[in-house]
């Protein structure tokens, strides 16, 4: 038989596998949780800068990880076969006052009743937050010092740029997780032990720093183990267990497959000590099996968030990253039920962290996007189809549970195969808006144009929503800002006037009613464009000095290249890599508001100038018939009309040229994505009304790439089309196109077989990324009516699938309004 065959056959025992019984508790356990503020590891942090004062910051911020990791309370759910969480509870909001306390302070009564993003709060914990803890961060934390070095000039650009990582470390990366199976905290522990004896000056405060962190990871592992172990004490043997079911009633599926395969019952005292034996043997050597891969990584991931508190620590290659020890334990007669339910287990926790955010913050990124991004498929280091049996696990792990973590995607390129395509598809289908797909025939000569090698191009990763990413080698800063394009079209058309304030926001360089051209007016865009991206490339170097000088992170270093071989933090250039990315908002818009005055202004001259500049100046009052020309008289972007297509294209390119023109803080290139993540929402309540016939206030088209809802009215083939001209050296930042389809198209063989085909469509024009959501707009409409009936309820936002029942009305209402497809 041949290798194709054999991987066929897999696949399909892989498709039959149902999910577990454990699983099933387990996750409703997590959802019936209540989501808390937690201040315990900002208690153990300010207790240990107190004690460190005066020491090399590097060397602060290590031996304050590593009292929390040997500190903090944990706790193991009943059956869990993969443990660990940064808090005992789950899905409990962090405060973390080296990045910001100031925010908290104002917002904590709030944060139980805001519009997004709501957690429970304890009164106890607000009282001993400001008594104990808020005293001592005043003007020392990353918010407070951002603030007195560049709060002003960041805040005079607001309503066009928001800067990001402003009150919290810097993620957004991914790393190197075949470094870390391959040496565990121990490996990483004696390397750096090692180059510590022959440093000096900085470098060895590094790599002292790295041996600080390691041993706490390791202590935390051990910690876990001796838990497990107390409960082993007080739990019953399996045998125990399996005559107790059988004299009960006939034996549960799940107890039967267990039987099968000789393992231990769940929740009994060989199942706890076999979790236990894990958690040690990975604290102090590299994992030999698959249980011991999973739950190593899933350790990895937690200590990465316990170091920084942010989003988008991802995984990256999840397929090929944990084949090895796949292969090894399928040898020694481990099922693929069994390696299914290992990976349920890990999908479950990636869904127990949350991130704390600003109320402001919590607008751009609603829904909870932590981020943790796991790709399957895609070619391998020879241009080679890659797909194993993981690629299905993992996929089918997502069909099971369809939770919004991880972020699952899907690597697509022309050789890959039926079986993965429509196995993709058909998880599509079920509507929790995963896996989203990236092209490998966009992403790769992408990056290799930026400067990366075909080996690392072939080999990248996503991280966040749809940030692309080489695997541990890059601190990509892939979120460093959001240029909002639209606004600044406003100030060109209005002499640098604020349409909803009357604040005079920039130089005047002019208004629509002196442009004598349709060439003038965009001049003045450019004008507007270059003096705003002066000022954002000077509040993001002084974004970077700051986590410099005070969120050094010798954890996530110690798994980056090429920070160990320098002796030099990630934050301060360690990386091999060092890029920052800046997202253009909003190119749908801009191109049908430059597409409204070029036809009717300028080229035809229907509209006089002075009377569009009147209506917008009025959001539209008394210009009704104005703005019905407006909405429907001019074609827009999104319905493969050339011309339209191009003026997006054409603003894109200049952004992106004058941005690639600069370099960052730690000596790499910026570059451009368009994507939004919710950011769409608020950035468009910043704009006033827009030619494209808007309104003050309304949300802008959603993802990045995408058309205006409702505007893209000659189908998804014509949205391939206008998508494809924009150049894929655009979004090497990342780039996101958001579709919605109806579930009644994937019911049939012959709709899957067409959504497949429309796939290949996406991979054949060159688009970096497309994602879906499938789902009746009467469903959403009840869900928003009923929420306590769709709680599980999951939707694509944009780059990321949330809850649509914790979004916010107006982003539920954006969601709602986005143009469905019935077929394709």
């Amino acid at each position: 038989m041949g290798k194709t065959e054999t991987a066929s056959l897999a696949a399909q025992a892989i498709d039959g596998i149902a999910m577990p019984e454990r699983i099933g508790r387990l996750k409703d356990a997590m959802l019936d949780e209540p989501r808390y503020v937690s201040i315990e590891q900002a208690r153990i942090i300010t207790r240990v800068y107190q004690e460190h004062e005066g020491e090399p910051r590097i060397l602060v911020r290590a031996h304050a990880l590593a009292a929390a990791l040997r500190g903090l309370a944990i706790r193991v759910t009943p059956g869990e076969l993969v443990v660990g969480n940064r808090t005992a509870g789950v899905r409990a909001g962090v405060v973390f006052p080296e990045s910001g306390c100031r925010w908290v302070d104002r917002e904590f009564e709030d944060l139980p009743t805001r519009p997004q993003d709501r957690f429970h709060v304890r009164e106890e914990d607000i009282r001993e937050f400001r008594n104990e803890i808020l005293p001592y961060w005043n003007g020392k934390s990353l918010e407070d010092v951002l603030r007195a070095r560049a709060g002003e000039e960041i805040d005079a650009i607001a309503r066009v740029v928001k800067i990001n990582q402003k009150d919290h470390a810097q993620g957004h990366i991914c790393p190197d997780c075949r470094k870390w199976l391959a040496m565990g905290p121990a490996g990483i522990r004696k390397d750096a032990e090692e180059r510590m004896q022959v440093a000096t000056g900085a470098a060895r405060d590094f790599y002292e720093a790295v041996v600080i962190v390691m041993a706490g990871a390791q202590d935390f592992m051990h910690r876990y183990a001796g838990r497990l172990r107390t409960m082993a004490r007080g739990a019953k043997s399996s045998s125990v267990l399996r005559a107790n079911a059988a004299a009960a009633a006939p034996a549960s599926r799940e107890a039967a497959v267990l039987e099968d395969a000789g393992l231990p019952m769940p929740e009994s005292r060989e199942e706890l000590l076999l979790v236990a034996d894990i958690c040690a043997a990975v604290a102090e050597r590299p994992p030999e099996t698959f249980h011991e891969a999973v739950q190593a990584l899933w350790f990895l991931f937690v200590i990465l968030q316990m170091e920084s508190n942010a989003s988008s620590f991802s995984p990256g290659r999840l397929d090929e990253i944990l084949a090895p020890y796949y292969e090894k334990s399928r040898a020694d007669g481990m099922t693929q039920a069994r390696a299914l339910e290992l990976l349920e287990c890990l999908w479950l926790k990636f869904n127990q962290i949350v991130y704390l955010r600003n109320r402001g913050s919590a607008k751009y990124f609603a829904g909870f996007p932590i981020g943790f991004n796991i790709a399957v498929g895609g070619v391998d280091a020879d241009g080679r189809d890659y797909v194993n049996d993981v690629s299905f696990l993992c996929l089918q792990a997502q069909a099971h549970i369809g939770l919004p973590q991880p972020n699952l995607s899907v690597r697509l390129h022309p050789g890959t195969g039926d079986q993965l395509l429509k196995k993709a598809v058909r998880v599509v289908a079920k509507g929790s808006g995963m896996p989203q797909f990236f092209n490998d025939k966009a992403v790769i000569p992408a990056f290799e144009e930026l400067g990366f090698s075909e080996r690392e191009a072939r080999d990248y990763a996503i991280v966040g929503c749809v940030e692309l990413t080489t695997q541990g080698n890059n601190l990509g800063w892939s979120d460093a800002a959001m240029f909002n394009l639209c606004k600044a079209l406003e100030l060109a058309l209005s002499g640098g006037k604020d349409l909803l304030t009357g604040a005079q926001l920039s130089p005047d360089f002019g208004s629509l009613a002196t442009y004598e051209t349709f060439a003038d007016l965009e001049h003045a865009l450019a004008q507007e464009i270059d003096y705003f991206m002066e000022r954002m490339l000077h509040g993001c170097e002084e974004v970077e000095k700051a986590h410099i000088a005070l969120l050094p992170t010798p954890f996530l270093s110690g798994v980056i290249d090429d920070c160990m071989a320098k002796g030099v933090d990630v934050t301060a250039g360690g990386a091999r890599h060092n890029l920052s990315g800046v997202q253009m908002i909003q190119v749908a818009n801009l191109a049908d508001s430059l597409a409204a005055i070029k036809q009717l202004v300028y080229d035809e001259q229907i509209v006089p100038r002075e009377t569009l500049l009147d209506a917008l100046q009025k959001n539209f009052e008394g210009y009704d018939v104005l703005r019905a020309r407006l909405l429907n008289k001019v074609p827009k972007y999104g319905n493969d009309v050339d011309w339209v297509d191009a003026l997006g294209v054409r603003w894109a390119r200049y952004f992106r040229q004058k941005i690639g023109a600069h370099k960052n803080y730690r000596g790499g290139p910026y570059h451009t994505g368009m994507y939004t993540v919710s950011a769409h929402v608020p950035m468009g309540a910043n704009v006033g009304a827009s030619p494209d016939g808007r309104k003050a206030g309304e949300p802008l088209a959603d993802g990045g790439m995408s058309p205006v809802y409702g505007r893209d009215v000659d189908g998804p083939t014509a949205v391939l089309k206008s998508v494809s001209k924009l150049d894929k050296e655009l979004t090497t930042n990342g780039g996101l196109l958001n579709m919605k389809f109806l579930p009644e198209f994937f019911q049939t063989e012959a709709g899957v077989d067409k959504f497949a085909a429309f796939l290949r469509t996406f991979v054949d024009l060159e688009i970096p990324h497309i994602q879906f959501n499938v789902v009746r707009r009467e469903d959403l409409l009840d869900a928003k009516a009923h929420p306590e009936k769709h709680r599980s309820l999951t939707v694509r936002v944009a780059g990321y699938t949330a809850y649509f029942t914790e979004l916010a009305g107006d982003l539920q209402n954006e969601i709602i309004a986005r143009t469905s497809y019935a077929g394709v």
